[in-house]
């Protein structure tokens, strides 16, 4: 089970210290890989408080190791200051900066390519899904990873239904494992029958303490991306 923590665009040092804390003294299950999504001004100082059985994510990297691209980061600078993991294709990432579906997935490719385990991120938005067009925009994206991407062995990935993120709105488990359950069989036909059985898969879309338990039942839920609700205690 693999349960991600984006802390999005929040916290200063005052309120890093005091998760970071809460997340040390806090009894983890040992089976559930725990990995926080930290802004990357944050990044290392982040790293220096949590524990170390605590993965540490970039938000965001950009597809070259260098170069003269103001205010983006690499995925070499991530590895550099301790980052094992980067958040790529976000829905917030593709609908208010527009990043298309090739470049994400040539984000991945690079960040894979560096050695950076990825959190790649498929959705649909609520017109899509109100046009029954879910299972369409999620296999689209996930063709765009497949070209790109040649081993899945350090991908999870992370369906977050645009419409269920921060709106309080969440899809029922049973709204979730449908589209778990389309994945997992969209990875058996495109990809490979070991990839589709191996492969995590993480539900997110205002998860909370309150709905954890049922949606980790289902059987195509590996995981969570817990949004804003990570900035709590509860998380």
């Amino acid at each position: 089970f693999c349960v991600g923590g984006n802390w999005k665009m929040n916290g200063d040092q005052k309120s890093i210290a005091e998760i970071s804390k809460t997340l040390s003294g806090a009894a983890l299950d040992p089976n559930t890989e725990v990995v926080i999504g930290c802004p990357a001004i944050y990044l290392m100082y982040a790293r220096n408080l949590l524990p170390c059985t605590v993965g540490v994510a970039g938000q965001n990297a950009y597809k070259v190791a260098k170069g003269a691209f103001t205010g983006e980061i690499s995925p070499a600078m991530l590895k550099d200051i301790g980052a094992d993991w980067v958040i790529l294709g976000h829905s917030e990432r593709r609908a208010i900066f527009n990043e298309s579906d090739e470049l994400i997935a040539e984000k991945a490719e690079h960040a894979l390519a560096e050695g950076l385990k990825v959190i790649a991120c498929i959705g649909e938005t609520l017109d899509e899904r109100e046009a029954g067009k879910t299972n369409e925009v999620v296999a689209r994206q996930m063709c765009a990873y497949a070209k790109k991407v040649r081993d899945w062995t350090n991908v999870v990935v992370a369906y977050e239904p645009v419409w269920a993120i921060g709106t309080g709105k969440t899809a029922t488990p049973e709204q979730a494992q449908e589209v778990h359950a389309f994945l997992r069989q969209w990875l058996t036909d495109n990809i490979s029958k070991e990839v589709s059985a191996a492969l995590r898969i993480q539900y997110g879309g205002s998860v909370t303490a309150a709905n954890a338990k049922d949606l980790a039942k289902k059987p195509d839920i590996d995981g969570f991306l817990v949004g804003g609700a990570s900035l709590k205690p509860e998380f």
